[in-house]
């Protein structure tokens, strides 16, 4: 098993185990007593993924405090909300001195901080991140259950779904078609293959990801040469360019690249539509949908 694969398995895991855990610990309370358990009113966030599912659920008196990266625009579709909220960088102190009853951290936030608080009696909760469409809902159902907001978690789901099922609806492409071949090119060259959520965004949307069949370098780079000799009929841009002012922003500016762009259609899907795997990813599925079916109609309109 690759450690990709190994990696995704443990993460499912680990979800189903906290979930299980929390219903449990639900089913475990006095009978009549579950309405009464008071909900966390001053929940604090460490991760921009948590962050942006906490907002969608849980009544903006209730954060404490969320990331400092949420209030970045860039990387965040929550920026205009947070910028309202405290922020954090994720040191014990400025989490202290906000006072939380509810911590939520990732499983990547620094540890030290994460140990301390525990150590000095805080409650910590850890949401694994979601790396695939079941692993989002499973995440929401998660952060809903801790923070007392099952059924807005419930109804976040339903949306998400409903969404999902909407773009299949529409669908025009005849089962028998091939799909479209769609690369998704951010900046360093780096694209994402089998088990990543921008292949299951692509797929949802009813394209064959370039990246899944291609041999990709370190940490997943698509060399331009490999692009250039096998070109998909789409280029997803997840960056652009103008953003990066240095060598990582390279490949986009490239003049192959460039010419490539120029013979194809070309679609920029900013990186905080891609960066997390919440429900708020369907936008980035719907946008891409759109574009599949003007490529299907252009192939079909007379000539």
């Amino acid at each position: 098993m690759s450690t990709r694969s190994s990696k995704r398995t443990r993460t499912a895991a680990t979800l189903a185990a906290l979930v299980a855990g929390v219903v449990a610990l639900a089913a475990g309370w006095p009978a009549g007593a579950g309405s009464d358990v008071p909900k966390p009113q001053r929940i604090v966030s460490l991760n921009l993924c948590i962050d942006q599912i906490l907002l969608d659920l849980v009544p903006r008196e209730r954060i404490g405090g969320v990331s400092f990266l949420a209030a970045d625009p860039s990387m965040s579709l929550v920026a205009e909300e947070a910028k309202a909220l405290p922020s954090v960088r994720g040191s014990a102190e400025e989490i202290l001195a906000l006072d939380p009853d509810l911590v939520l951290a990732g499983e990547y936030t620094t540890a030290a901080t994460v140990d301390l608080l525990r150590r000095l009696g805080q409650r910590v909760e850890i949401v694994p991140m979601a790396t695939s469409f079941a692993q989002i809902r499973d995440v929401v159902l998660l952060i809903g259950q801790l923070t007392g907001e099952e059924q807005r978690a419930k109804a976040l789901i339903i949306d998400f779904d409903t969404r999902l099922a909407e773009v299949k609806a529409r669908a025009v492409v005849r089962s028998e078609a091939p799909r479209p071949r769609a690369v998704a090119m951010q900046v360093n060259s780096l694209a994402s293959g089998e088990g990543s959520l921008i292949n299951e965004v692509l797929g949802e949307a009813g394209f064959d990801n370039v990246a899944r069949h291609a041999k990709l370098g370190p940490a997943g780079r698509l060399p331009l040469e490999t692009l250039i000799s096998d070109p998909p009929e789409v280029i997803v841009r997840a960056n652009d360019a103008s953003d990066f002012r240095t060598v990582l922003g390279d490949n986009l500016r490239h003049p192959a690249f460039r010419a490539l762009e120029a013979t194809r259609p070309s679609i920029h899907i900013p990186m905080n539509e891609w960066l997390c795997g919440t429900p708020r990813l369907v936008q980035a599925v719907e946008r891409l949908a759109v574009a599949r079916e003007a490529l299907h109609f252009r192939a079909e309109a007379p000539r």
